[in-house]
């Protein structure tokens, strides 16, 4: 047996009344409460094993229609309205509906956004306190000479990037591009610093800059500047 009526996640006499009428081909606008109360009441009938929370609510919603109906049947639709009921004419019916819906509307919205949101993986920001000093980092060449001249390096090439460009997705960690930096600085024995961003990429800059800084702080390598705001290069020890 029924014991509550769901519609994507939304439940309650409003939920009910709305889908009744959809599912009745009815305009909003033009509701036949006299057949609307009927499908409303049979539903209450059929769900025997509804909690008595629940029910409480749902008998409220009938009580109104029934209500709404009477006055329709007796043709007292312009009697003062009755305190006691919240609805008391067919634009009040369809003024809680209209609400009803428009708020599930909305909340389908945020919930979309909600499963859109969820398959995005946020990296939280990386901690390089631990390699931050007032010492340099290889011979004369500090962080900010890196940071520098990594700087200069992206702006050129955001300026010479191409309008039409593919991009493609290119996962790895310090340890996998720290072991790239070895085997090219084996083969070249001395490199300049920014020819190892093949990649302009956010994520594979970030990892190929914290594998740099990782390798110099195991004393790996040896990082050399021929004149200040020149070139910086490295090489294994």
């Amino acid at each position: 047996m029924i014991q509550k009526f769901t519609v994507n996640d939304f439940e309650g006499p409003l939920d009910l009344l709305l889908h009744l009428i959809r599912s009745s081909k009815m305009d909003i606008y033009n509701i036949n409460v006299e057949s609307i109360t009927k499908q409303y009441i049979d539903f209450i009938n059929e769900s025997k094993d509804m909690s008595i929370d629940l029910l409480s609510e749902y008998l409220v919603m009938a009580s109104e229609l029934l209500h709404l109906k009477s006055k329709l049947l007796l043709g007292k639709t312009d009697e003062p309205e009755d305190e006691e009921y919240e609805i008391n004419s067919t634009e009040d019916l369809q003024e809680k509906l209209l609400e009803y819906e428009s708020m599930k509307e909305v909340a389908n919205k945020f919930k979309d956004l909600e499963d859109k949101r969820s398959v995005f993986f946020t990296k939280l920001p990386s901690d390089l306190s631990e390699y931050m000093s007032d010492k340099p980092l290889s011979s004369d060449v500090s962080i900010d000479d890196l940071t520098n001249a990594l700087k200069v390096f992206l702006e050129r090439e955001e300026l010479n990037k191409p309008l039409n460009t593919k991009i493609t997705k290119r996962e790895l960690s310090v340890t996998e591009r720290s072991k790239e930096i070895r085997e090219t600085l084996k083969k070249l024995k001395k490199c300049e610093f920014t020819s190892l961003f093949e990649d302009t990429s956010k994520p594979y800059v970030i990892i190929t800059f914290l594998s740099i800084l990782e390798m110099s702080k195991n004393k790996e390598l040896t990082i050399t500047q021929d004149k200040i705001y020149g070139s910086i290069y490295l090489e294994m020890k």
